[in-house]
């Protein structure tokens, strides 16, 4: 099997120094005639040259690689977040190397590292819900030689760039849409560890205080970002004599229809349901599900934006204060709410 083809077998051939042939490919201004960079291109196709990126990357101290690390990659709203990532570096001439934490905290911070040590030129990180250990992935993402952009999720004491959604607003727009809807008694099914379920349940009781109605904790359900637990948490609804629910994930959405499905309850005969995310549920379930949408296309061009600004800026040594962008949900009304 022939050996990789270098720039020296080129050089041989075409009658030129490396110095020439690595300019010419590399589009690096030189004076070389016009015939000797037709020569030059047309050799390094024929003998199928492949760039040496590694090579490549000490000369101009840039590996055309971005890090990111994820939670839950099976998670439909984080898959479709990679997938764009991954386009809009794709777009600009980078790879997205992607990395998944099992919503660990510990893992947050040695993915980090590992992808830092890479030599990605920039990082975007969604951290997990283990807020117990984030003090110690923001001093790993403070100590980092490159830029890094928090996405969806506050990462507290670091001076990263963020992009988010107003988790509150979003809380707020389910719940009120309920309310308008003649629901009085409204559950809610949340990350309570998580910072984004908290502010989701934080809109969810200031629209029942806007009309007079006093939160009520027995009504708010704990759960993880994910089907099993919301499945677990939901057997609780039987006891609360609500009407309605606010799903603050498509994960805890599925796993409440599943829980109300075996009971032979329905959506929204049974139970008016609002969830977040507006994802994949409709795809599984009927009817399609009312939902707060945070539009991955918007987050994740805000996060591209944010990011190769600052990869640009660091080439130049021109840093700018950190930046927290946030983006506001909009209420996607379907088939799962009935008026009362």
């Amino acid at each position: 099997m022939p050996g990789k083809v270098t720039l020296k077998d080129i050089a041989r051939e075409v009658g030129l120094s490396t110095t020439a042939v690595s300019l010419v490919l590399n589009d690096r201004p030189c004076k070389i005639s016009e015939e000797s960079r037709r020569r030059i291109k047309e050799v390094a196709r024929r003998k199928r040259y492949i760039p040496n990126q590694i090579a490549r990357s000490l000369v101009t101290r840039h590996s055309q690689t971005v890090g990111l690390v994820v939670p839950n990659i099976e998670s439909r709203f984080f898959s479709s977040l990679a997938r764009r990532l991954e386009l809009g570096c794709r777009e600009r001439g980078y790879v997205l190397l992607i990395t998944n934490s099992d919503e660990s905290a510990e893992n947050d911070a040695e993915l980090v590292q590992l992808l830092a040590n890479r030599g990605v030129d920039g990082l975007f990180v969604v951290a997990s819900t283990d807020e117990e250990g984030r003090a110690g992935l923001a001093a790993t993402l403070d100590a980092l030689p490159m830029p890094c952009v928090t996405v969806d999720r506050l990462v507290s004491g670091c001076s990263c760039d963020r992009v988010a959604f107003n988790n509150e607003a979003g809380g707020y727009l389910a719940c009120r849409y309920l309310l308008d809807a003649g629901h009085r008694r409204i559950a809610c099914l949340a990350n309570l560890a998580s910072n984004t379920g908290r502010e989701r349940v934080a809109g969810y009781e200031r629209a029942l205080r806007e009309c007079g109605i006093g939160p009520d904790p027995a009504l708010v359900l704990e759960s993880a970002y994910y089907i099993p637990a919301a499945y677990d948490a939901a057997a609780r609804l039987a006891s609360l004599d609500a009407t309605a629910i606010f799903a603050t994930s498509d994960n805890i959405a599925l796993g409440l229809l599943k829980r109300l499905y075996e009971r032979g309850l329905r959506v929204p005969r049974d139970y008016s349901v609002v969830s977040y995310d507006n994802s994949a549920a409709d795809v599984l379930f009927e009817p399609a599900l009312t939902s707060i949408e945070q539009n991955v296309d918007e987050l994740s061009a805000a996060a591209l934006d944010l990011l190769f600004r600052r990869i640009d800026e660091a080439e130049a040594g021109e840093l700018g204060e950190p930046v927290a962008r946030v983006l506001m949900p909009r209420l996607v009304v379907k088939d799962s709410v009935r008026a009362i």
